[in-house]
């Protein structure tokens, strides 16, 4: 792996089995499955916000039965990051998997993949403001079609912010799928359905969120 940023050696817990973040890992894909699972027929849009390089789409997309029907549009920051997503998308024969190298906070970027069935915001609400949290909530009914989910991340550390996610994700018009966490590991892995529409309008944004944390959290 090149480079050796603080956001590529991060991804380094990923590979220690026992780990909060591998745990957490496999939590996230399996609602992924299951969100591919549930979907109807035909093509299948998603966009990862912060993706890192890729592992919460591109691991389950890889053998799941309707990986062709999936349009996938992962965004990262950090370039050695997008290289390694973009290499694992090619490793796996994903041609629909798109890696664009640019800020996930900027709305703008996801103009080619929106509406689209699926929002991955993991790795996004440990390291943004409350207020940053809030107003991206607020703003993900307008890249979304009806019936779309979105698969959240956030530290339960105290004081734990989950309870006032989930109710701000309420607020916005969405219904709780699951809310996944385990005894003894701090991660929280929400599941989201958009179901009411938007429950106040939502005004134009040029920008969502500011990154203030390094994702230490996110180990606990």
């Amino acid at each position: 792996m090149n480079g050796d940023s603080h956001w590529v050696r991060w991804h380094e817990s990923y590979q220690q089995p026992g780990s909060s973040l591998a745990r957490r890992l496999r939590r996230i894909q399996a609602r992924v499955v299951e969100t591919l699972d549930s979907l109807p027929a035909g093509p299948i849009s998603v966009l990862s916000m912060c993706a890192g390089q890729g592992l919460d789409l591109i691991g389950p997309l890889a053998t799941h039965p309707r990986r062709e029907d999936v349009r996938a549009l992962l965004v990262e920051l950090d370039p050695h990051n997008a290289d390694a997503a973009r290499r694992a998308a090619a490793a796996a024969g994903l041609s629909g998997v798109e890696v664009l190298t640019a800020d996930a906070a900027l709305p703008s970027v996801y103009a080619p993949v929106v509406p689209v069935d699926l929002a991955l915001v993991c790795g996004v609400f440990g390291n943004i403001s409350d207020e940053d949290i809030r107003r991206t909530i607020a703003y993900l009914p307008a890249m979304l079609r009806p019936g779309a989910r979105v698969i959240w991340t956030r530290h339960r550390e105290e004081p734990d912010l989950t309870p006032t996610i989930r109710e701000w994700f309420s607020r916005y018009g969405f219904t709780e799928v699951a809310f996944d966490s385990e005894p003894g590991y701090f991660y929280g892995v929400g599941t989201h359905l958009l179901a009411t529409g938007i429950a106040e309008p939502t005004r134009p944004v040029a920008k969502l969120f500011t990154f203030i944390g390094d994702g230490d959290r996110a180990h606990l």
